[in-house]
């Protein structure tokens, strides 16, 4: 393999582990783990029943023995009272071929209940295991959930998780396009006094003409105000009472006589 493909074949492990990492949720991987070690319990149990039940079988078979040797050794004693020594020996003949079969039915017996009792504590023991497994579980998927609303609700004060900062991006979206559309309006109005634009909202048939005649009688207005205002003065503040209390010029013809 060569260095670049070396390369290549890391980095791809490290961008395969860093998008399983972000997938991948820890109470969800707690969770699987605990469904396999119950089930690994299950099979315990299974095997441990699997046991004991032949164990059980082999036991019966061991009573119906013994039972089947009790009877032989009856028949051969009274076969023998009878004088029927022939038929005694193969009673005792059949009796200790079932004696042998119980001595290595006993032998399996042994072996089952050793393997039963060791199954018995494995299975007791992964019990505990899966249980103590159970509540280290709880602990730490509550402390995840805990850390991750507490996560959350710290970006969103802040303002760091995604959904805020859109909320945050539209706010100050929204708040641009107040401001653009108030300069809009106030541009507007400006050119609309100015009468760079027209009103709209007036009646047909205005133009340039009617608008100067509207200045012209606006100017009248004005100058007839004024000329009102100046009425209105007091005597003492009006511009001919001023000349009237100053001394008189003397006139032309006085100056000359003098």
């Amino acid at each position: 393999m060569t260095s670049i493909t070396r390369r290549i074949t890391s980095l791809f492990r490290v961008k395969a582990n860093k998008a399983l990492d972000r997938a991948e949720d820890p109470r969800e991987v707690l969770d699987y783990s605990y469904e396999q070690q119950q089930e690994m319990l299950r099979r315990v149990r299974r095997g441990v029943a699997d046991v004991a039940t032949s164990r059980k079988r082999v036991e019966l078979q061991v009573n119906q023995l013994q039972q089947s040797g009790e009877k032989l050794q009856g028949q051969a004693q009274q076969a023998l009272a009878v004088g029927r020594e022939d038929l005694a020996r193969e009673a005792l003949s059949r009796r200790t071929g079932v004696v042998s079969q119980i001595a290595d039915l006993e032998g399996q017996l042994v072996s089952l209940r050793e393997q039963e009792e060791k199954l018995t504590l494995a299975s007791q023991r992964l019990e505990a295991k899966v249980d103590s497994f159970r509540t280290q579980k709880e602990t730490i998927k509550a402390s995840y959930t805990a850390a991750e609303a507490q996560t959350k609700i710290t970006e969103a004060v802040t303002g760091i998780g995604e959904e805020l900062g859109d909320v945050g991006l539209a706010m100050q979206r929204a708040q641009d396009k107040t401001e653009q559309m108030q300069a809009r309006a106030g541009a507007l109005d400006e050119l609309m006094a100015s009468g760079a634009l027209e009103d709209a909202t007036l009646p047909a048939g205005r133009d340039d003409i009617q608008a100067e005649l509207e200045r012209m009688s606006a100017g009248q207005d004005v100058e007839a105000e004024l000329a009102r205002m100046k009425a209105a003065l007091p005597a003492t503040d009006s511009p001919a009472a001023l000349e009237g209390s100053g001394h008189p010029k003397e006139r032309p013809d006085q100056e000359a006589g003098s």
